[in-house]
């Protein structure tokens, strides 16, 4: 039956046609009147109506047999997707991670030598660096930075490498070239990356790569924690396999964001 509101304000009329659009199923792609009316719960002569105006504004057509949606119906769900930006689609997916591992978690992008950190959700325990949104690091002592240079071809790799760093912090590790490339090479195979007190004392973090739709690496996301109050042991054995779980299904949301269809409407001279 059509939903009723809990107030004066409700418009049974939109609800009603709602109702209709959603009578509509992978098993009945078109429907008659009569089909239309039983499944929304609807007098014969309303649903009438209400077909009338969705065929009028272009949701509906007529057919042989009846009535079938048109691909306009997809721009009530493309509206939603447009009005979200790319790091709103993921921070649900970063707050379920914060709840299951108990630890705080973050999303950055490579900017020159540096990421910089776009989305956070973070608990209250004290680290020994300080990390907002913009907050920026050297990328190749850090898990999320190694995931995403790992990605990159050698000779942008050593372009991008080349460019000093804008942080202001001197991390801990500072590899020569060739420890360096053996260790991106790893992340490379295995597909996610570790770091261990690398950019400065007390922090640990795991990381994994973001792809957007076409499999390119657009951000990284990781775990991160106190290295007094969490082991290795439980980062890889526990946290890692939750965060690669969470990095596919944002990345699949990236995909399908990447996917949404881009009308352009000539402007009217």
């Amino acid at each position: 039956m059509p939903r009723e509101g809990t107030g004066p304000d409700f418009i049974e009329a939109l609800a009603r046609g709602l109702e209709v659009i959603t009578a509509f199923g992978p098993h009945q792609p078109e429907m008659t009147l009569a089909e239309v009316a039983t499944a929304a719960g609807l007098a014969r002569p309303t649903a009438r109506r209400i077909l009338l105006t969705l065929e009028e504004l272009g949701y509906v057509r007529a057919g042989g047999r009846g009535y079938a949606l048109t691909p306009r119906v997809l721009d009530l769900g493309v509206a939603y997707v447009r009005s979200m930006g790319l790091w709103d689609v993921a921070r649900p997916h970063l707050e379920r991670l914060v709840a299951r591992t108990g630890e705080s978690c973050s999303i950055a992008q490579l900017d020159g030598s540096d990421i910089v950190y776009v989305a956070r959700v973070a608990v209250p325990k004290i680290v020994g660096l300080s990390v907002q949104i913009g907050t920026r690091f050297p990328a190749l002592p850090t898990s999320l930075g190694k995931v995403q240079l790992a990605a990159l071809p050698p000779a942008e790799l050593e372009a991008v490498l080349a460019q000093p760093t804008r942080s202001g912090l001197v991390p801990r590790w500072r590899p020569e070239r060739a420890e360096r490339d053996a260790e991106l090479r790893e992340v490379r195979a295995r597909g996610w990356a570790l770091t261990d007190e690398q950019l400065a004392l007390g922090i640990r973090s795991v990381a994994a790569p973001l792809r957007d739709g076409s499999g390119r690496v657009v951000a990284g996301v990781n775990v991160n924690c106190h290295a007094a109050e969490t082991p290795v042991e439980r980062l890889l054995d526990h946290h890692l396999p939750l965060l690669l779980q969470t990095a596919g299904e944002i990345s699949a949301d990236f995909a399908r964001l990447d996917d949404v269809p881009h009308v352009t409407v000539p402007a009217v001279s």
